[in-house]
């Protein structure tokens, strides 16, 4: 019952992730953490749930990556 209830909960909240600084020259484990966030490369920006378990993925890579709250803003057509 207080899985689904977290569930719900989470499920509203997002963060926006993007990676400003490669994984290359740091611990491998920080290169990981990028993969699991969904980050591929420079400057790619990810929507992902705020959870638990994504901050504390988000304080391990903090120094390659930006953080803002709420969904990203939608693109225009041709941009």
């Amino acid at each position: 019952m207080a899985k689904a209830a977290a569930k719900k909960k989470a499920s509203g909240a997002k963060l926006r992730v993007t990676q400003i600084r490669s994984g290359i020259g740091f611990d491998r484990k920080q290169s990981v953490v990028l993969l699991g966030l969904g980050l591929r490369r420079i400057r790619h920006t990810v929507e992902v749930p705020d959870t638990a378990g994504i901050r504390g993925m988000l304080h391990k890579v903090r120094h390659l990556v930006t953080v803002a709250a709420g969904p990203a803003a939608p693109r225009k057509e041709g941009q």
